[in-house]
């Protein structure tokens, strides 16, 4: 198993994945090689002791968290409300 180094931005990147209930653990995977377990350590390490109980409690077992739990017609979750980014500065409605 080889070693990933993280940049700060990337933890924090990580982070605000893993807290998303909608962020798979396989989108974690894809986009910077973590796995579930790598993860999890990952947090454990990073946030205090209850903030990591809080959200293992909300993450274990939870559909969304894991790609193939589930249902076959939910790919990609987008907000509707979400802005897109153009030339760094957020779009007005």
């Amino acid at each position: 198993m080889k070693a990933i180094i993280l940049k700060d931005k990337d933890i924090d990147r990580i982070i605000e994945m893993a807290w998303e209930d909608r962020t798979s653990f396989e989108a974690i995977e894809i986009q910077f090689g973590l796995k579930e377990k790598e993860v999890i350590k990952l947090m454990r390490k990073e946030m205090k002791s209850s903030s990591f109980k809080m959200w293992r409690k909300r993450t274990n077992g939870r559909v969304t968290k894991h790609a193939a739990l589930r249902s076959n017609g939910v790919n990609r979750f987008k907000c509707t409300m979400q802005k897109t980014i153009t030339h760094n500065k957020i779009s007005k409605r």
